[in-house]
């Protein structure tokens, strides 16, 4: 008798869950209405065709529209910046900066357009729910298929949190099997990024590569 409750207790709880498309439509709408965000992160990468695994840690800054500062700390020194004009790629052991026009829709892989403000999850991708842990599963994890063939990668998915539809991690998959996940914690929304933080001074004595085309 407990077993039959427990099933339609479940049971229940499955078919109040919202649509994939309730929770697109949600999460697009609370961020539209977040300026700037900043949090840190731990970046994994595992698979592809070298079969190869990286664990790396940073912190990220990014306001709309189209300022971002990425600043892995270990085990690699590495700060990409977009300004909002140019996208700067620095690597201070190869003692290298890589300009670039700031991505536009057309170039940029779509990841990166949504946490930039600039994509939109119910025009670019095809999405699904993954099937929840339990019925008091914290999360949703909604999988988003891009409907336009991306080099990058196959899928994306985006971790929230039931409660407030916060980012928690992101996963990417490429074709090659290779799945890449950012993982966020001390998430911080609207705290008033000043423009100066995505200025990026180039370090004297680096030789500077200017590219005609967007990095991905």
């Amino acid at each position: 008798m407990a077993i039959v409750s427990a099933m339609g207790a479940a049971a229940a709880a499955q078919s109040s869950l919202p649509t994939a498309e309730d929770v697109a439509t949600a999460l697009e709408a609370k961020y539209a209405a977040v300026r700037d965000f900043s949090a840190d992160f731990v970046h994994k990468y595992r698979g592809g065709v070298l079969r190869k695994e990286a664990t790396e840690r940073g912190t990220v800054l990014i306001k709309k529209p189209a300022r971002m500062r990425w600043t892995y700390e270990s085990p690699e020194k590495k700060v990409f910046v977009s300004d909002g004009v140019r996208f700067y790629s620095y690597i201070p052991e190869d003692r290298q900066v890589i300009v670039s026009p700031v991505l536009e829709e057309t170039d940029a892989p779509t990841p990166m357009l949504f946490l930039m403000g600039r994509g939109s999850l119910t025009r670019d991708f095809v999405v699904s729910l993954a099937a929840p842990a339990g019925s008091a599963a914290a999360t949703y994890s909604l999988k988003c298929t891009p409907r336009r063939r991306d080099a990058d990668y196959q899928s994306m998915v985006l971790v929230l949190d039931r409660k407030t539809l916060e980012i928690r991690s992101l996963i990417t998959t490429d074709e090659q099997g290779g799945e890449s996940t950012f993982l966020f914690s001390r998430v911080k929304q609207n705290v008033g990024l000043a423009d100066k933080v995505f200025v990026f001074d180039i370090p004297k004595g680096v030789d500077v590569v200017h590219q005609s085309a967007g990095i991905r």
